[in-house]
């Protein structure tokens, strides 16, 4: 059994980390004096300048298919990459993607939304969330009914991720509500924002943060439907599981950076005469925090690579993903705890490293859905204990 990274893994993790490192992380302490000063701390021409710069380094399109200009990376590659992209709180990400449902669209609709979106030239949310189905997500109950050759959208999503910046938003609708969203009762719309809809930003405890979208009486054409009347919800937990190793990725990043700050600290820090990093109460954190890093890391990678394997990714998944965000959470409160006071101070990313973390355990499928998958998938004998090595 060979845990190590293949050539070409290591490579192209080595490339990531040095644009990271030359490219992104030089900005940070600008970031944090903008965020400071609520602002944000990156506008949209600046996060496309960095895409650009790294688009000559061959880095577009992680998961976009050849035929649209992408690398079409396998899934360990990529959990690779967001793993190099979390090790910065910088709100950069690499450009050429475009949500992996949109790839349903038709000819015409892969002109208007999907090529203009992977070259950067127009922005989408996925919008499933409504004020009363969050985890549920099959008790959506916006509404679209049809009239003539349009439908009529009407109801409200929320908790919206780019929902105040887009320009379009794939819109999960009830067009049959006998049958009921899970059963062929949901449809996946187009919707511009021209069309009429509106959205309210939603300030959060993190940096930037999501919207809700108000739909009222929003007209939309026929040929604006993705995929088929009816496939709404099946592309809706298409769209979600993508998340689910991505996720967690990002999180090994950031707790790989921020446990290093936190042994740089103690091997400096004196108090009593000593440095902090002699006291157990500091070892048995770094300790504890390296344990669960390196746990959460085979986890994660394990379930890139029942993707790759064109295994059934759902069991593993939910495993790297629930482990990886409790993970990061633990280990950025720890490494707060090691700076003591200058580790609740803005003037140090880790408290905003805090509060991004808390949405790891939340979005994407929350910890307590994450057990639901997990434990219903032993008890009805969908997996055995073991996975794969069973």
């Amino acid at each position: 059994m060979d845990f190590a990274l293949s050539d070409e893994e290591r490579a192209v993790r080595d490339t990531v980390r040095a644009f990271i490192t030359r490219e992104v992380m030089p900005l940070e302490a600008e970031v944090l004096r903008r965020e400071r000063a609520h602002q944000p701390g990156l506008d949209h021409s600046e996060v496309r300048e960095l895409q650009l710069k790294a688009r000559k380094f061959g880095f577009w399109g992680l998961a976009t298919p050849e035929e649209y200009g992408g690398m079409n990376l396998p899934a360990v590659l990529q959990s690779l990459i967001w793993t190099e992209l979390g090790r910065t709180f910088v709100p950069f990400r690499f450009g050429g993607e475009a949500d992996n449902i949109l790839f349903h669209a038709t000819e015409e609709q892969k002109r208007e939304f999907l090529i203009p979106t992977i070259e950067g030239e127009r922005r989408s949310c996925f919008a499933i969330t409504e004020p009363g189905a969050g985890s549920d997500a099959a008790n959506i109950r916006l509404s679209a009914r049809r009239d003539g050759d349009d439908w009529i959208l009407d109801g409200e999503k929320t908790f919206i991720t780019g929902g105040h910046d887009a320009d379009f938003a794939i819109v999960v609708a009830v067009t049959d509500r006998e049958k009921g969203a899970r059963k062929g009762g949901a449809t996946a719309f187009l919707v511009d924002r021209s069309m009429g809809w509106r959205s309210e930003f939603i300030q959060t405890m993190g940096e930037g943060g999501p919207a809700s979208l108000i739909f009222d009486g929003v007209r939309v054409p026929h040929r604006n439907i993705l995929g088929e009347i009816g496939q709404g919800f099946t592309l809706g937990m298409e769209w979600i599981g993508k998340g689910r190793y991505t996720i967690p990725s990002h999180a090994i990043g950031i707790a790989e950076r921020v446990l290093q700050m936190a042994i740089d600290y103690a091997n400096t820090r004196e108090t009593f005469g000593t440095t902090i990093g002699t006291n157990q109460a500091i070892q048995w954190m770094i300790a504890d925090s390296e344990t669960e890093l390196e746990a959460a890391r085979w986890l994660v990678l394990r379930s890139a690579w029942t993707v790759d394997a064109g295994l059934d990714p759902r069991h593993a998944s939910s495993m790297g993903k629930l482990y990886g965000a409790g993970m990061v959470n633990r280990v950025v409160d720890r490494v707060l705890q090691i700076h003591g006071g200058m580790g609740y101070t803005r003037e140090l990313p880790i408290e905003r490293w805090y509060r991004q973390v808390r949405l790891y355990r939340i979005f994407e499928g929350t910890d307590e859905m994450q057990r639901l998958i997990i434990s219903r998938d032993l008890l009805r004998g969908y997996t055995k204990i073991g996975g794969h090595l069973a």
